[in-house]
């Protein structure tokens, strides 16, 4: 049935400020994971790590996906979309909250223990979120309020490094030769003490969030779905019977292990020598091109892919993210840390087009393909450490050249692996 102007204007009356408050929601923990490329360089200095070991930093919180995703589907099944969403944001402000007693002791495990506890959160929030964005007026215009509150996602990914740089890096004490043991100790016990305040306020405000969709009224969709299951399991079958699907959730593994590599040494990388030579606290202002330019590089795809097929936008997206790591590897200087940022707005429309490539001919086993994609983002977690790994023994600038793979192998799967076909 069409969406008449006498009906729309009375949805939006409805549920305009729930649509605000799930807005909010995507804008929160696209926020909070980009707040991890300014945690690594911050922690790594605290705590005197190697890359590695800083990495796993990425590893607690990207490994909450593939650990949390299925049971919170399971947990949203019997508590319903709303209470889910109640559920996560209470469990997110309970990491952000450990965070204060993290940075008291100085100890760099009860800090990847409230990361991890913060992306359990976080992940059931993902979860939950985006089935009620669809139901939340018309289902004409449900892919508009999708597109809009991904949007927002994008904004809090280039916001949080200027809110990282400014309050946890912008206190960084400078390391002088002569100082004693104890006062190194303090020193570092100051730092650590950074983090308290930005992960306090954002304890609150998850805690300040739950408290409002707890109060909201918003309709129960597991009606309408589990009429949809009652069909499915009628049907033999599986998703993984599915060749682009299964090259799809290898295409989403490496790419969120690529943007994620690359985000979490570019504070580092920026402050080399020989590439931009910059303090922490200003190389984490630059940081923000690197995810604004995913923020501009979306709208750009929007309007291109009206016009060119999306599995052609994704290869030649891929190839020129691989042309411009291999930049930043064999250069230096300025066209090395402008080569490496700009790898953000060709990142941009990656993960959406490998995801609804994938899915693409599923029909009933859609479901089933969504789940078996969400659990591929666990690539956050293992990549990271690797590149890490290649960073302590090669270099820093070569540790881009792992992710340049995974470009490659995107490339492959936009021109031919993203093809269906049993």
């Amino acid at each position: 049935m069409a969406v008449t102007a006498s009906t729309f204007p009375q949805q939006t009356s409805r549920y305009g400020f729930a649509l605000t408050a799930l807005a909010s929601l995507f804008f929160m923990w696209g926020f909070i994971t980009c707040l991890n490329d300014i945690l690594i360089p911050h922690l790594k200095n605290v705590f005197a790590l190697n890359y590695t070991q800083a990495m796993l930093i990425q590893f607690c919180f990207f490994a909450a996906y593939f650990v949390v995703s299925l049971p919170a589907g399971t947990l949203i099944t019997r508590i319903g979309y709303k209470w889910g969403l109640v559920v996560g944001l209470v469990t997110a402000a309970i990491g952000c909250f450990l965070f204060i007693p993290a940075a008291s002791y100085r100890i760099y495990a009860l800090f990847l223990g409230a990361l991890f506890i913060m992306a359990s959160g976080v992940t059931i929030l993902q979860v939950a979120a985006n089935p009620y964005v669809t139901v939340l007026g018309s289902s004409q215009t449900a892919s508009s309020r999708l597109t809009l509150t991904h949007s927002f996602n994008s904004l809090g990914t280039a916001v949080a490094p200027w809110f990282g740089g400014f309050l946890i890096l912008g206190g960084a004490m400078t390391v002088a030769d002569n100082l004693t043991p104890a006062q190194l100790a303090a020193m570092h016990l100051h730092e650590a003490d950074a983090v308290k305040l930005p992960y306090l306020m954002l304890a609150i405000t998850f805690s300040v969030l739950a408290v409002v969709f707890a109060l909201l009224k918003l309709p129960d969709v597991r009606e309408r779905q589990d009429s949809q299951a009652l069909k499915d399991t009628t049907a033999m079958g599986s998703a993984w019977h599915f060749p682009h699907l299964v090259l799809g959730a290898v295409g989403i593994f490496t790419y969120v292990g690529a943007e994620v590599s690359i985000g979490s040494l570019l504070v580092n990388f920026l402050g080399e020598d020989h590439i931009a030579g910059l303090p922490e606290a200003q190389a984490a202002y630059y940081v923000s091109f690197y995810w604004g330019g995913a923020m501009v590089g979306r709208f750009i795809g929007f309007f291109v892919m009206r016009y060119v097929s999306a599995g052609k936008v994704l290869t030649f997206n891929a190839m020129m993210a691989t042309a411009l790591l291999v930049v930043t590897v064999l250069y230096s200087g300025q066209v090395a840390m402008w080569a490496v940022l700009a790898v953000g707005l060709f990142n941009s429309i990656m993960f959406p087009t490998i995801f609804s490539l994938a899915l693409r001919g599923l029909g009933r086993f859609t479901s089933q393909g969504s789940g078996i994609l969400c659990l591929a983002i666990v690539g956050g977690a293992i990549l990271p450490p690797l590149v890490g790994a290649v960073a302590d023994t090669l270099g820093l600038q070569m540790a881009f050249a792992l992710p340049i793979i995974c470009y490659v192998y995107i490339a492959f799967y936009g021109l031919k692996g993203s093809v269906p076909r049993l």
